[in-house]
């Protein structure tokens, strides 16, 4: 059974690692099989994400209290076209996925292709790019690097941070609109997930455990889309690039070695 620790350890794997460009699914399917909760994956993961869906829609409240006011403005428009491409990779590939983020077969060399992507994009020359400069091409692009992040070690904010230097975002921009394209991302996880919400398998999870890694999950996600939006502004991806090629070989060592 999972206890209220390892609940709370869970969410704040999964609220720091979901807007820190180090794939949140890779880091909770490790911290599962840590922890020997292997069983517990998707209704566990379900709650953890509506503690990261909570976090965002806290710090963007101002925008989405603008969308509620003006719902056919730009920037509804330009959440719904960046994801639309998720939407279509995960109706049609979603038993294949599935079957993947279970096993965790290629989680190791997703680590490694998400450092790489972000140590290249590190050296994109600065674009000027606000918010308002957005357009629904830059949109519907970091949205179909956002829908490869469906692979379980491949990161969501660090692919989209990624496609938004490209476009010439200017660096706070990029991740801040990145997290808020998270928005849709997670909730419509949490839909698609809803129908099998309490099937965890053999594994019984407590409604305190849950509310724990929930609050846990809201309070470091907050952490974290407010830090890296600081963070990214003037310092370099290069150090969460380091951090995932190491992630991605040790994963490959221990499965090579049949120890993982």
């Amino acid at each position: 059974m999972l206890s209220k620790i390892e609940a709370f350890f869970l969410g704040i794997i999964q609220g720091l690692t979901e807007f820190l460009p180090i794939s949140s699914t890779g880091h909770l399917y490790l911290g599962r099989n840590l922890f020997g909760l292997e069983e517990a994956g998707l209704l566990l993961d379900t709650m953890l994400h509506v503690g990261t869906l909570l976090a965002v829609f806290v710090f963007y409240r101002y925008e989405f209290i603008k969308i509620l006011k003006n719902p056919f403005g730009k920037l509804t428009f330009l959440l719904v076209v960046g994801t639309l491409p998720a939407v279509v990779v995960g109706l049609l590939f979603e038993d294949y996925f599935d079957e993947i983020s279970k096993t965790g077969v290629t989680i190791g060399w997703e680590f490694l292709i998400t450092g790489t992507l972000m140590w290249f994009a590190d050296s994109i020359k600065n674009g000027r790019k606000k918010m308002d400069d957005i357009s629904y091409t830059d949109a519907l692009v970091i949205g179909s690097f956002q829908a490869a992040a469906i692979f379980p070690a491949i990161s969501r904010s660090g692919l989209t941070i990624v496609a938004a230097l490209w476009r010439k975002l200017d660096r706070e921009t990029a991740a801040y609109f990145s997290f808020l394209l998270s928005t849709p991302a997670i909730l419509g996880a949490i839909v698609l997930q809803g129908k099998d919400l309490f099937s965890g398998g053999s594994e019984t999870i407590s409604i305190q455990a849950l509310l724990i890694g929930i609050i846990s999950a809201a309070i470091f996600g907050y952490i974290a889309v407010k830090w890296m939006i600081g963070y990214l502004k003037n310092h370099s991806l290069k150090p969460f690039a380091i951090y995932v090629w190491i992630m991605g070989l040790v994963v490959l060592y221990f499965q090579f070695t049949g120890q993982f």
